[in-house]
């Protein structure tokens, strides 16, 4: 932008700001920046992308700022390029959505450390701010800060946020305590086909909640009277199943156990929130949970999410494609264990540090280091199980890491309908992947990646996927509309760009 151009925008801007009444440190506040940026950018001092432009104009609810947002955006990959340096393990995505809804639990200030600035927590934002709880970034956008209002305001639910995030689901457990009836839109997310919210009912139905579906929206009421007088076994071990559960127990006047629950990352994570807020939890890290709920929680707390495992292993199968060498910081090596045993089976050259606590104190970490390995197929088939097997979200990465192997791989992605149909978009690229059935797909490697343009996969893990390929193949790819990655991963092309790959962003003008 030529400079002249940078303080029109720059004044656009201020004025805007000016308009709605505010000052720079309150805008800077809502962009979760610094009252010294805001001020260089309205002075026309700062360069600042099409992305931030449409940031700006969405909190100062002003179109004339926004004529900068173009439609989706796209990914240009320079491919071919050797990664170096080390990068770190952002927190869980997961756990992160698992901890907003709970804060709804909690009639005091919850902090939640380091969250994620990605799509998925910015749709939980919106709808939570919607119904009246005051959230906020602090710390120069480093944190959050929830405080709910008294009395929530369902009849204000931002629907359009609500249903683009299937987390929303897990409003069931916490709202089931606050009110006797109320409304929330169809649970929305990837396109990863048919997913019941049955085992979600047999188990809040324990806790007096009854559901009915009718055009769009799930309208709940809650008997007060009825309480959980056994044991709840899950139909599903499920991790956000287990989590509505979890919810659902913590405001329960009395002992709740929960059977068949899984021990999963974000489940764990939960957990130790839970403890924060007063909530004895016994048995976490196994699949029987037993909940000492309180019904009353009003307290101040202040949590550090523990990191995502499923990212880790995103940055590893970067290193693996692209032949480099690359150090992982702030690996949560228990919820990567499997993965590792069988990339080693494989041939991976790789070393890790001494264990360290997360910041949850709860949580092991290490650095690891993966170097550029001759890898030949695995015997069996890879293939997820519930926590402690290979996380099902980290699947679709031995797609791409199978394709860099000598020999044939089966991957029998059993959870779900259609994921693994995504796979073979890699075919687009120079991969040889047969797809048997809509669960099993043959990969055969070694594979010459080539450049392409495609739209991007409906699906969060397939198309990081797609982009790692793009990365490996020689030449310029594009990946168009990327808001699914955008979802999981918080400015993945800007820190992949840090060790050495050369991504852009871009929308059509």
């Amino acid at each position: 932008m030529a400079d002249d151009y940078l303080v029109r925008i720059g004044k656009l801007i201020r004025d805007a700001r000016q308009h709605r009444g505010w000052t720079q440190s309150q805008l800077a506040e809502a962009l979760g920046t610094s009252q010294s940026a805001v001020n260089r950018i309205e002075r026309g001092n700062q360069n600042i992308s099409l992305e931030m432009i449409a940031r700006i104009g969405e909190a100062l609810d002003s179109e004339i700022v926004s004529l900068g947002y173009s439609g989706p955006m796209h990914l240009r990959v320079v491919g071919g390029r050797r990664l170096s340096g080390s990068i770190d393990v952002k927190t869980s995505k997961n756990a992160c959505v698992a901890l907003l809804c709970a804060s709804l639990l909690n009639k005091g200030r919850t902090v939640l450390r380091r969250v994620a600035r990605i799509e998925e927590v910015y749709r939980l934002l919106e709808v939570l701010n919607s119904i009246g709880v005051r959230a906020r970034w602090i710390n120069d956008g480093k944190d959050l800060e929830i405080v709910p209002p008294a009395t929530l305001d369902m009849n204000a639910i931002d629907s359009a946020a609500a249903i683009r995030t299937r987390s929303i689901i897990m409003f069931l457990g916490p709202l089931l305590h606050r009110m006797d009836r109320f409304k929330l839109p169809y649970a929305g997310g990837c396109d990863l086909g048919t997913r019941t919210i049955e085992p979600h009912m047999i188990a809040l139905r324990r806790f007096g909640l009854d559901i009915a579906a009718t055009e769009g929206i799930y309208h709940a009421e809650v008997d007060h009277s009825i309480k959980p007088d056994r044991p709840i076994v899950l139909t599903e071990r499920g991790d956000t199943v287990t989590e509505n559960a979890l919810l659902a127990a913590a405001r329960n006047d009395g002992k709740t156990v929960i059977r068949n629950a899984s021990s999963n990352y974000m489940v764990q994570d939960l957990c130790f929130f839970l403890e924060a807020l007063g909530v004895r939890v016994d048995g976490i890290g196994t699949t029987t949970l037993t909940v000492h709920g309180v019904p009353d929680i009003d307290v101040d707390v202040d949590y550090s999410p523990s990191e995502d495992p499923v990212e880790a292993m995103s940055l590893v199968a970067a290193a693996v494609v692209t032949e480099s060498e690359l150090t992982i910081r702030r690996v949560p090596i228990e919820f990567m264990e499997i993965e590792l045993a069988v990339l080693e089976e494989m041939g991976l050259d790789h070393d890790r540090s001494a264990e360290y606590a997360a910041d949850n104190g709860r949580t092991r970490l290490v650095d690891l280091t993966v170097r550029p390995s001759k890898l030949e197929a695995p015997i069996d088939k890879i293939h997820p199980m519930p926590f402690p097997g290979l996380n099902i979200d980290n699947v679709p990465f031995f797609a791409a890491i199978a394709a860099a192997a000598q020999g044939k791989t089966l991957i029998h992605d059993w959870v779900y309908d259609n994921r693994a149909i995504y796979l073979t978009d890699l075919n687009r690229l120079g991969g040889r992947l047969q797809l048997l059935d809509p669960h099993r797909v043959l990969v055969e490697g070694p594979t010459r990646w080539r450049a392409a343009e495609m739209m991007c996969p409906p699906a969060l893990r397939p198309a990081v996927v797609v982009l790692l390929a793009m990365m490996a193949a020689d030449g310029t790819s594009v990946l168009r509309n990327v808001y699914v990655i955008n979802r999981g991963y918080e400015d993945l092309a800007e820190r992949l760009n840090s060790v050495g790959a050369q991504i852009e962003t871009f929308r059509d003008i």
